[in-house]
């Protein structure tokens, strides 16, 4: 293919792209967030069934959202080397693969070993999904795009809850962890609007292992007290042991999984903490929400009822985030999330002690549309700062930070909830957002003195 004909390639996608793209994209990211939202609200029937404490069940939606986080930047680098619609279709099928897995798991140790592959198929969903919507819509129309998929995906795992709450009454906790064997019928119709060309660079697998190693040392690590100190120092000699690890390969492998010029962008890193904090307080209170209205009498159907104003505003976030967007910059946006998600931690630590309702949707409520804010932003952020060669692996990194936030509030909820009770773990993971405030604090600073 000519110079010209690659430069001409973005605005072919953007003119042939249909305006129902970005919605099937969101309904794909949707059932892979199903893989949690939907599962967490059987955990107390999965942990029964399979002689688990509630605290141990916690496992299956930390693994999988370790997974999921891990394996992002592995697809981003798989879309630079081969395309995007090779690795997006493995990737659903193994999601859909693990989902049936799940389901016919005989003991725990299985079903999180199918927990394992369905996170890591489905992981291909936010890095590709994104990317496939970045490439077709170039220019002012991104990110009110982008925005149409965060919201639809938000709205489809917020009515996790209640599908959950359903499937189980009517056919079981298996049927819930089969769920996202769905997605398998969206790809057809995503099939032609997939870009098939890929730069042919070269797949670092050790990179891509030394960075899956050390961010699931920090999520075991979170985990451990619901499970014993040999967790514990597992999990502690992965993220003490793969820091220096990582970095010393870098220097090593300065185009390999972990690209120097990416992970060395102040604006790539800084972006990735803040946004981090959001999918942190959505897991947190995706199992605790659940957990503690189902501890005061509610049935799963209930608390997936009550959840129905968050999935509402996942559909209204897209109208609020484009504009938004444009107006503030993706910075500030990236900052409204994440302070958005310290007061709704803050709101449903008091809802958890008090046992209220109300006070438990409307903080889920609250990081719905911090959540249909954040992921638009932190894309917006990352792909204008990266060139367009190393934009795939650049989003995949990106959305590799903002998962593994996913699974630090999984985590934390999950191994410290039975030990410090509910109320105070929450309280506890208000300290994500804040660092994540004080690490984009220098580029609020320059957006602001340079609107001033």
């Amino acid at each position: 293919m000519t110079r010209a004909a690659t430069r001409l390639r973005p605005l072919m996608y953007a003119t042939r792209s249909p305006a129902h793209l970005p919605v099937l994209v969101g309904l794909l990211f949707g059932l892979a967030g199903l893989g949690s939202s939907s599962a967490a609200i059987a955990l107390p029937a999965l942990a029964e069934d399979l002689g688990v404490s509630t605290g141990v069940s916690a496992w299956a939606i930390s693994l999988y959202v370790l997974m999921l986080a891990v394996m992002t930047a592995l697809y981003g680098r798989l879309s630079d080397l081969v395309g995007q619609r090779l690795p997006l279709v493995a990737g659903v099928s193994l999601m859909a693969l693990g989902a049936l897995a799940g389901a016919l798991s005989p003991d725990f140790g299985v079903l999180l070993a199918a927990r394992l592959l369905q996170g890591a198929g489905a992981a291909a969903v936010p890095t590709l999904g994104v990317a496939i919507v970045s490439a077709r819509f170039p220019g002012a129309g991104r990110g009110a795009a982008l925005g149409t998929v965060a919201g639809m995906a938000a709205a489809l795992s917020c009515l996790g809850p209640l599908a959950g709450g359903v499937v189980e009454g009517l056919l079981g906790w298996r049927a819930v962890v089969a769920l996202p064997v769905l997605g398998l019928l969206v790809l057809p119709l995503l099939w032609r609007h997939v870009p098939t060309d890929g730069s042919g660079a070269r797949l670092d697998l050790v990179g891509a292992v030394l960075v899956a190693g050390t961010a699931g040392g920090v999520v075991l690590l979170v985990q451990s007290p619901s499970t014993g100190p040999a967790v514990a120092v597992i999990g502690a000699v992965l993220a003490v042991a793969g820091i220096p690890a990582v970095s010393a390969w870098v220097r090593r492998r300065p185009h390999g999984f972990l690209p120097a010029e990416v992970i060395r962008n102040a604006t790539v890193v800084r972006s990735a903490l803040a946004a981090g904090a959001v999918p942190a307080v959505w897991f947190a209170l995706l199992i605790a929400v659940p957990a503690v209205l189902v501890a005061d009498g509610w049935e799963p159907w209930h608390v997936g009822v009550a959840l129905l104003p968050s999935a509402a505003t996942g559909l209204l976030a897209p109208r609020l985030a484009g504009p938004l967007l444009e107006r503030v910059g993706a910075t500030r946006a990236l900052g409204l999330a994440a302070t958005v998600s310290a007061v709704a931690l803050l709101v449903s630590a008091l809802g958890a002690a008090v046992t209220s309702a109300t006070l438990l949707v409307a903080a889920v409520v609250a990081v719905t549309f911090a959540f249909g804010l954040g992921q638009p932003a932190l894309t917006a952020a990352v792909g204008d700062a990266v060139d367009d060669d190393v934009r795939g692996v650049a989003l995949g990194i990106a959305t590799l930070f903002f998962l593994v936030g996913g699974g630090v509030g999984s985590a934390v909820v999950g191994g410290l909830g039975d030990v410090l009770g509910m109320a105070p773990s929450l309280a506890l993971l208000t300290v994500l957002p804040v660092l994540g405030l004080v690490a984009l604090w220098p580029q609020l600073r320059v957006s602001q003195s340079t609107e001033g």
